[in-house]
């Protein structure tokens, strides 16, 4: 019986360190996968984001309406010499500028919508002087908000150059656990003000894709500076004799 008894014990004990040998492999078997979890985690390939600001904030061509307001008054019933000239200028840039034709639109229901129907063949014949050919006016109406006074609204629509919008801040910039802290990262909006005042300055926004064809160069100042050179004179600009007459002082000569 002592025998049975000791054989039944040594295989309990046996069963037992198995027991606990298989949970200590499995304790660190999921220690292992943590720990490359964690390396993995730390290893990933930061998100597919530009540092450079010219391509996190790329300056876009859009097409949009360019727009000229004019108030006109209830008993008026025409432009004044400031208006008139507006009206001109805007023509002058439709020119340059538009990619369609362009739309006068006068309000109704507004305390000057009489006015403004007498105002319109004004604005049609200066915008005609300017240069516009009759079909690519076109005039049209739009409902006001309200008995107030409306604008007249002469639009056409143009090429655009934007960025932004700017102000975006997604993380934080200051100490943290982030990788583009670590790396000393660009913050997001950097760049962005930059790009958007670049983008409101240029003055043709194809500037920006490609360069301008070059123009016939000044072929009397050429022809000046070759006669000059082939007599053996100097081929410089001479200044003015007003120039050092100009000077308040001549203090350090």
């Amino acid at each position: 019986m002592q025998t049975v008894h000791a054989m039944t014990a040594g295989r309990r004990r046996s069963v037992a360190g198995f027991v606990v040998r298989g949970a200590a492999a499995v304790t660190c078997a999921l220690a292992v996968c943590a720990c490359n979890t964690n390396q993995q985690a730390v290893r990933a390939p930061a998100p597919d984001v530009p540092t450079d600001y010219r391509l996190r904030h790329p300056i876009t061509l859009q097409e949009s309406d360019r727009t000229l307001e004019l108030f006109i008054g209830t008993n008026r019933g025409e432009l004044n010499p400031t208006q008139r000239a507006q009206v001109l200028s805007f023509g002058v840039g439709w020119k340059r500028q538009a990619t369609g034709g362009i739309v006068v639109e006068r309000p109704l229901g507004s305390t000057n919508e009489r006015a403004a129907a007498e105002a319109m063949p004004e604005i049609v014949s200066i915008l005609a002087a300017s240069g516009l050919p009759p079909q690519s006016i076109a005039v049209e109406t739009y409902a006001a908000t309200g008995p107030n006074l409306a604008t007249v609204r002469i639009s056409y629509p143009s090429i655009h150059a934007q960025a932004g919008p700017c102000g975006l801040w997604p993380e934080s910039i200051g100490p943290s656990f982030n990788r583009d802290y670590f790396e000393n990262q660009p913050p997001w909006n950097y760049g962005c003000a930059t790009q958007r005042a670049l983008a409101a300055e240029v003055a043709d926004p194809a500037d920006l894709v490609q360069p301008r064809g070059e123009t016939a160069a000044y072929a009397m100042r050429r022809t000046t500076v070759l006669e000059k050179y082939r007599e053996g004179q100097s081929t410089a600009t001479t200044g003015s004799g007003t120039a050092q007459a100009a000077k308040i002082s001549d203090v350090g000569k």
